[in-house]
């Protein structure tokens, strides 16, 4: 993942920043045969999975075992990179900006992406809340 330092900013933002290069490892791992939701255990490490919430850009709303199992769909079947734009860190929140590069069937997507990451007061995310821009 192409992106700025999280250093400057504070433990959230850090933890959002090793999410989301687990995230893009894992992505890549999918393509290998037998890839399944059980593969994500990496991620789960960081995130309340039991009180967590995935909104999606169509107010779609996922716990962990569902997210996992969207995860493992897309994954599955589609190349991702991020360049990281913004990261900023507030008590509780940190709101991550990046432009992402989806590619399925040769076919290039590019995304803009503001997530929003909740934690809990033990520092594990519990709520992501995911909004998009992209061309028509």
């Amino acid at each position: 993942m192409a992106r700025a330092t999280a250093e400057n900013n504070g433990p959230l933002s850090r933890i959002v920043v090793r999410y989301a290069d687990m995230m893009e490892r894992l992505v890549a791992k999918a393509k290998e045969n037998g890839f399944t939701a059980a593969d994500w255990e990496p991620l789960a490490e960081l995130v309340a999975v039991d009180e967590f919430k995935r909104v999606g850009c169509f107010r779609e709303v996922m716990s962990w075992s569902e997210y996992t199992a969207f995860l493992t769909g897309w994954a599955c079947s589609t190349a991702f990179a991020s360049t990281l734009r913004r990261i900023t860190e507030v008590p509780g929140l940190v709101y991550y900006e990046i432009e992402e590069r989806h590619t399925r069937e040769g076919q290039l997507t590019v995304v803009d992406t503001l997530s929003v990451f909740e934690f809990n007061k033990a520092g594990k995310l519990c709520k992501l809340n995911v909004y998009l821009q992209r061309e028509l």
